[in-house]
């Protein structure tokens, strides 16, 4: 779109005409050369600057007031505006804790082909999903075991949460379970975040077995940084031994971040806890729209001058050439004994 950035100052169109009539020219009688022969003299000089000035009187009238034209356009900074730019502002900084411990290989849990696959597998398919669903949000990852380890930092590029979570193998991180770790890992890498909503979405099937920091402990600190912590089990809460699942620590430490516990028996289950979730912490997309402007008074300015050139070289060729020599044979010059001006034929 063509618009100018200053539009009042075409109210400056008229100021020549103004100052014209407001300060109108100084008139001054011209220098002249009485000599009897002033007829003959007019004759011979007058074809050449009656040339001269009918070509400069024609140009007077369009070249100046069009070129003055352009120069106040210039003045008003014309400007082309593209279509908006429309950029997303992230509103909230989600980070994934994923538990590798290893339990996760258990095979109990059926994928959406029906297929048996291990705990892990089916956690990645339901992940997929919901991340497709996380426009607008920088999503990160955790994945933990005997200790827990950045997998992939906050972005708002959802198809690298997506392909490294697919890279992560059961037990890569450790056979046990580091939940509490992970939680610290969390909040220490919202430290930088300036996002006005803060969520931790963890996912495990075990009890803690090796954080140096309780999952509670770790709990309550995020919940002094305006964390809040989704616990999410898996598996088959009879399990007994190291693998055993500890609801109430999860149910523990969802409630001390103002957060929710699920649990998941079945890959069915997994998915509506994701769906609920997805509704719950439903995101805002903050956006932000930029039209870019692209000056265009260079061009005015050059279009001014190149017209203004052209007028000059269109005179100085019209008065060439009607300054020819006349045909008459005549010649005036000065008669060195008396002063004179004489034409000699």
């Amino acid at each position: 779109m063509f618009t100018f950035l200053y539009p009042w100052l075409f109210l400056l169109l008229p100021a020549p005409w103004l100052v014209r009539w407001l300060v109108p020219p100084r008139r001054s009688a011209p220098s002249a050369v009485r000599v009897p022969f002033g007829e003959r003299l007019s004759a011979i000089l007058g074809a050449g600057g009656a040339a001269v000035e009918s070509g400069a009187i024609s140009g007077f009238r369009i070249v100046p007031i069009l070129v003055w034209l352009i120069v106040v356009s210039a003045l008003a900074r014309p400007q082309w505006i593209e279509p908006p730019v429309v950029k997303e502002i992230p509103t909230r900084d989600l980070l994934l804790l994923v538990d590798l411990s290893g339990s996760m290989d258990e095979h109990d849990f059926e994928n959406a082909e029906g297929k048996k696959v291990d705990r892990l597998t089916a956690v990645k398919e339901v992940l997929d999903d919901f991340l497709k669903r996380r426009k607008g949000d920088r999503v990160g990852l955790v994945v933990f075991g005997d200790a827990a380890y950045l997998q992939a930092p906050f972005s708002t590029d959802l198809s690298l949460s997506e392909r490294l979570l697919n890279e992560c193998q059961v037990g890569m991180a450790g056979p046990r379970t580091a939940l509490g770790d992970a939680i610290g890992l969390g909040v220490n890498l919202f430290e930088s975040s300036k996002a006005p909503a803060k969520t931790i979405i963890a996912l495990t099937d075990g009890n803690d077995t090796k954080s140096a920091v309780p999952p509670v402990e770790a709990a309550r600190v995020a919940a002094q940084r305006d964390i809040k912590i989704y616990t999410v089990a898996i598996g088959d809460p009879t399990t007994a031994g190291e693998d055993k699942l500890d609801e109430q620590a999860l149910k523990d430490v969802a409630q001390a971040t103002g957060g929710s516990y699920y649990f998941a028996a079945d890959r069915n289950s997994l998915a509506g806890i994701y769906d609920q979730l997805d509704k719950i912490e439903s995101h805002k997309v903050s956006t932000v729209s930029h039209r870019p402007r692209h000056d265009l008074f260079p061009w005015f300015v050059g279009a001014a001058l190149a017209i203004s050139m052209l007028e000059k070289l269109w005179v100085s060729l019209r008065g060439a050439g009607g300054a020819a020599p006349p045909t008459s044979s005549a010649k005036v010059h000065v008669n060195p004994r008396n002063g004179k001006l004489e034409v000699v034929s």
